[in-house]
């Protein structure tokens, strides 16, 4: 899920070019903001398009790199690109109620099942089922270029807030402006090897326990795989008051012939316990080096989440150099966009109005 985190209470809005405004927050309270808004902000206005919604419309598959990918797509062909990324234990699901909010701003929103999800498959059984973090960043620079997409809003959490990260620090001309939830998520393995304090370190059970074997054992096996994952649920969101349905959504993503390997894999390698492959490491060089980013960003904290520490973003603000905002969301958990996909889906509209 995420590295060592930040964030409290969230709104504003950017009008964007469509005529229709995004609603009000749902479930967040007041604004917490430690930079001036983007210019066109203005008050919301009610949306006819108002979730919840339960599934996506248009799923697709596309070859891009290593992977045959799947993901959603809604909105207008050629509006301005925003892609979402999920985190885990989550799939496209994180944003059946922020890509309708989008669309109806005019845009184009697609939403790929990370390598190990969903229908997202490996072209070749003989590539190593790698997770470290540039991989899967350069699984979604691969997926822009199948797609014929230059440049694009990348907005996320959790594995997707790291990879859209990696992609604005690396790659800045691939982004037009960066939703990062809990800020910046790029991993330093050696930092990693440092402990946490003992309350913090028992947030993080899961990966220690992904280190054993008998963690392993239970990835594989598709009962302790479901009801591992649905723990976390209820954890990491204590406030999100989802029902049984919603989560199977997800957990059917789950499924992947590749998940175990690939959640294992992530979890390790964070932590020094497995390598990586040596094609990705003149990109982990540059990341060690904890590279600033200058697109337009808003990084939002969500304010239950038992990973966001104290002090509103400041731990991690030196990283963002360019225009910036940052939003706390009072009463929100871990799946910040599901949870509450007005504040979301306002934080990307607004990102592009910085």
């Amino acid at each position: 899920m995420l590295n060592r985190r930040t964030f409290s209470k969230a709104m504003g809005l950017g009008t964007g070019t469509a005529a229709a405004s995004l609603v009000g927050m749902q479930g967040a309270s007041a604004v917490s903001s430690t930079a001036p808004r983007g210019k066109g902000a203005t008050p919301a206005t009610p949306e006819a398009n108002r979730g919840p919604h339960t599934s996506f419309s248009n799923l697709k598959q596309v070859r891009a790199g290593l992977l045959d990918v799947g993901y959603a797509e809604t909105g207008p062909q050629h509006g301005p690109v925003v892609i979402c990324l999920h985190g885990w234990p989550y799939d496209i699901h994180s944003y059946v109620d922020v890509a309708p909010l989008l669309a109806d701003q005019g845009h184009r929103v697609i939403v790929p099942y990370l390598r190990g999800h969903g229908t997202t498959r490996f072209l070749s059984s003989r590539t190593f089922r790698n997770a470290q973090q540039s991989a899967i960043a350069l699984d979604i620079i691969a997926l822009m270029d199948s797609l014929k997409i230059d440049r694009a809003v990348l907005a996320g959490f959790d594995w997707g807030s790291r990879t859209a990260d990696i992609i604005a620090a690396l790659w800045p001309g691939r982004v037009t402006a960066l939703v990062s939830v809990s800020g910046y998520l790029i991993t330093d393995v050696e930092a990693q090897q440092n402990p946490l304090p003992p309350a913090a370190e028992r947030t993080w059970w899961y990966q220690y326990y992904f280190a054993t074997e008998r963690g392993r054992r239970a990835m594989e096996s598709a009962s302790g795989r479901h009801d591992l994952c649905r723990l976390v649920w209820d954890t990491v969101s204590p406030t999100w008051d989802f029902d049984d349905a919603t989560f199977e959504r997800t957990a059917a993503a789950f499924e992947n012939p590749d998940h175990a390997d690939i959640v294992i894999h992530n979890y390790r390698w964070r932590l020094g316990l497995a390598d990586g492959e040596s094609r990705y490491d003149r990109y982990e060089r540059k990341l060690r080096a904890r590279p600033t980013i200058h697109t337009p960003t808003i990084t939002l904290d969500a304010e239950r989440d038992p990973f966001t520490p104290p002090g509103n973003g400041s731990s991690y603000r030196d990283r963002f150099t360019g225009p910036y905002d940052h939003r706390t969301l009072a009463g929100i958990g871990h799946n910040l966009p599901q949870e509450a996909p007005e504040a979301f889906a306002r934080a990307v509209v607004d990102a592009t109005h910085l």
